[in-house]
């Protein structure tokens, strides 16, 4: 059984362990207890019928057959491309994200409140924790106080903590495509559609980032220490803007290791 692998990024080898996935992702359960925002409707599972059928084994049925109404912005974990802000018929996450392993640094940052009231990720706090050169291919951000309470949140209404605009432009200038955070959305949730975060993380309309990816309400636990991982983003192939998504990560550690399996960096 494989319990090393390493990969190459940048000239630089680190070795992790595939058999200790770190998972980040929030659950997709019915019912109110899920994590919500935006208005959604809770998470429904709805047992299907035909005729005679009945699909609940619990019910006498010979199978498990079940419809599931959810809606990816707004019920737990979700990975959204361009297509969210773009009327573009092709900005669609499966035209948008090809590549599932990339590196990424796991950064944790105290929100900071504004004479507004609003509480706001300030560039600065995260900028001062990433390297200023070789940045990885993804930036996953854990708000404190790391709340459990995250993983039940009923955020719609409550003016959640969004991420200062600057940090989404410094990201986008820097070539971080992929940016993850344990918040509802990277801007304020009644911005009168600036959505500048956004705008700014995918440089739309004017040269867009369509590789580029935003992955809101992940959780990271706080066993898990701040540092570089490889990171598989695994999404559904449900052809939309966003899906419902599984970000996982592993821990890398530099090593100079002879014999170990290599997953070297894929070129842009």
């Amino acid at each position: 059984m494989l319990s090393s692998a390493s990969i190459t990024f940048r000239n630089r080898t680190y070795q992790f362990n595939p058999l200790q996935p770190l998972d980040i992702s929030l659950r997709l359960a019915p019912g109110p207890e899920n994590v919500n925002c935006f208005w959604a409707e809770p998470v429904q599972v709805e047992t299907i019928t035909v005729g005679s059928f009945v699909g609940s084994v619990a019910l006498g049925g010979s199978t498990n057959y079940q419809r599931v109404h959810l809606t990816p912005h707004g019920n737990g974990t979700h990975t959204e491309c361009y297509g969210h802000i773009s009327p573009d018929p092709a900005a669609k996450l499966d035209n948008c994200l090809h590549r599932f392993l990339f590196v990424a640094q796991l950064v944790s940052v105290t929100p900071k409140q504004q004479a507004t009231g609003d509480w706001v990720v300030m560039a600065q706090d995260v900028l001062s924790q990433l390297p200023e050169e070789n940045l990885p291919e993804a930036l996953v951000l854990r708000t404190l106080p790391n709340l459990e309470s995250k993983r039940t949140a009923q955020y719609s209404g409550t003016n959640p903590t969004y991420i200062e605009p600057a940090l989404a432009v410094y990201l986008a200038q820097r070539g971080v495509e992929h940016l993850l955070l344990d918040l509802p959305s990277v801007d304020r949730e009644e911005d009168g559609g600036a959505l500048l975060a956004h705008r700014a993380f995918w440089q739309y309309p004017d040269s867009v980032r369509k590789n580029a990816t935003i992955t809101e309400l992940i959780f990271v636990p706080d066993a898990v220490a701040d540092g570089l991982y490889l990171l598989n983003l695994q999404v559904t192939s449900l052809v939309l803007d966003a899906s419902p998504s599984k970000p996982v990560l592993y821990a890398l550690m530099p090593v100079a290791e002879e014999g170990a399996v290599s997953f070297v960096e894929a070129p842009h």
